[in-house]
């Protein structure tokens, strides 16, 4: 892996090369990599840094076999994001990275698998979906379950489209609310597990998402019996630093921006449940 600046503290800038709206307060920043490329693995991080506010974690959400192209999604909802979701087309935003342990996709290799997401989590899955998609050979059944509030919170609708039409996977979409025009499936995400077949000897689950949706997808396929070992989740809970060192992310004995921020479902289970830890 190759980072962005001559040390783990120090953010390089990067100018923005163009900014996509996604949804009402949602957006994605392409932002010009170094002339070597931003080389990372699906589910890595970066620290984000908009200078004179802060930074914040935000996962790659772009292709890793285009690293000329450095992508973040990322959701206004305090003083760094909202002001980064300020910024256009010819700012700099300091970039520090890349951190992280990212998506099993070498152990999943020769298995079925099965991505998961709800809202803002199809970020840190979509890289992985690339790989899958780029190498489908590699792999047996592909299922791709996505949902959010509303059809106008979901992400990448024209990808969503294309995964959807492809033939060598299967790719479902649903929403809690349908709005004008929704034609497809209303519910909760869990509840597309039911209309996919998972072997579940043979699948690898990869899940991302609000705490609530991981929790009964998790339990769902538990149900299925899916073993906690071949269950992934990325938590990206309270990261700061990024190196393991300010101790905001730990979890029990897990630092979730060194360790994580994808985990093992058997080696978190007993954990993510308890207040305060």
């Amino acid at each position: 892996m190759s980072a962005v600046a001559s040390g783990p503290w120090t953010p390089t800038p990067l100018p923005i090369r163009g900014v996509t709206r996604e949804t009402r307060d949602t957006f994605t920043f392409a932002l010009d990599a170094p002339a070597d490329g931003f080389r990372f693995a699906p589910g890595q991080f970066n620290m984000l840094y908009v200078f004179g506010v802060g930074e914040v974690p935000i996962s790659v959400s772009g292709d890793p076999a285009r690293p000329e192209r450095l992508l973040h999604t990322v959701r206004a909802v305090g003083a760094v994001t909202r002001a980064m979701c300020a910024l256009r087309r010819g700012k700099s935003i300091g970039v520090r990275g890349p951190f992280g342990h990212g998506w099993p996709l070498d152990e999943a290799r020769g298995r079925d698998v099965l991505v998961v997401a709800g809202g803002l989590g199809l970020a840190p899955l979509r890289p992985a979906i690339y790989h899958l998609l780029r190498h489908r050979e590699r792999y047996g059944r592909v299922a791709i379950l996505y949902g959010a509030r509303s059809p106008g919170e979901l992400l990448y609708r024209r990808e969503l489209e294309r995964w959807c039409a492809r033939r060598e996977v299967e790719a479902r979409v649903i929403v809690d609310r349908a709005g004008p025009g929704w034609a497809g499936p209303v519910g909760a995400v869990p509840s597309l597990l039911a209309r996919v077949k998972v072997p579940p000897g043979s699948t690898v689950a990869m899940v991302c998402g609000p705490e609530v949706m991981m929790r009964f997808t998790v339990r769902d396929l538990e149900r299925l019996g899916v073993a906690r070992e071949r269950i992934f989740v990325s938590l990206e809970r309270d990261m700061k630093c990024g190196l393991g060192l300010c101790g905001h992310c730990q979890l029990g004995p897990h630092f979730v921006c060194k360790d994580g921020p994808v985990l093992r479902y058997d080696r978190v289970a007993e954990l993510i449940h308890v207040r305060e830890v």
